[in-house]
């Protein structure tokens, strides 16, 4: 944890908004991935799939960044205030939160996303292909919430370099997934689409086992979240 409070101001500012820049960089990388090695080894429809799924994806990343934003700037005042008990208060909340937007987001994206394609007047031999990639994609919502919550949890408490760390290896995990998965099994879109929620399911639980390790004020397990959920 560093303390943002002592020191210049504007080499503070630069030091800790750089890594959340190049952090936004690499959760965009995802899908480029995706598009890259799909389109080089399934073709131009699966390419046109991901394509058409890169807008819902983009609306997903700017809410669950704009989530995280709000988080952080709360648990940064409890922080810089050393109050504590509010900081772990405030952490319980986003993590329920997020669990059950994650959820709710889901539900309805897995449920909608044929009549979303629809709307944005998607070729029919596109869609099979984009509603696949999109719905695998919709059940790693919970782990790329919570790679979020928990990237916002840590910039709160000063650290904006470890989430940074975190996305750096989540995304060359994510490229090789996805040419194992892709070339190698021959999944097609579905191996992509699974790659990427492996990948950010990995950075999620090694994140969370970092709090617990690193971070005394932070207490988390499995076990008791789904007790409070």
């Amino acid at each position: 944890m560093k303390d943002l409070t002592t020191g210049k101001e504007s080499k503070l500012i630069v030091q800790f908004a750089m890594p959340m820049v190049f952090g936004n960089v690499f959760q965009q990388l995802y899908n480029v991935v995706d598009s890259i090695i799909i389109g080089n080894y399934l073709g131009e429809e699966a390419l046109a799939a991901v394509g058409a799924s890169f807008p819902i994806l983009f609306l997903l990343i700017a809410l669950v960044i704009g989530l995280g934003s709000g988080f952080t700037i709360i648990i940064a005042q409890y922080f810089g205030a050393r109050d504590y008990e509010k900081v772990k208060r405030t952490i319980d909340t986003t993590y329920i939160i997020l669990f059950f937007a994650s959820i709710l987001i889901t539900i309805a994206g897995i449920a909608f996303s044929g009549s979303i394609f629809k709307l944005t007047e998607l070729p029919q031999e596109v869609l099979p292909q984009a509603q696949q990639y999109l719905n695998i994609y919709f059940l790693g919502t919970i782990f790329f919430f919570g790679f979020s919550g928990t990237s916002a949890i840590l910039r709160g408490m000063g650290d904006s370099k470890t989430p940074l760390y975190f996305m750096i290896v989540a995304t060359v995990s994510n490229i090789l997934l996805d040419l194992l998965f892709v070339v190698v099994f021959e999944w097609g879109i579905e191996g992509a689409a699974l790659a990427t929620i492996i990948s950010q399911a990995g950075a999620f639980i090694t994140a969370i086992f970092y709090l617990n390790k690193y971070h005394q004020i932070v207490n988390l397990s499995f076990s008791i979240s789904v007790r409070k959920f």
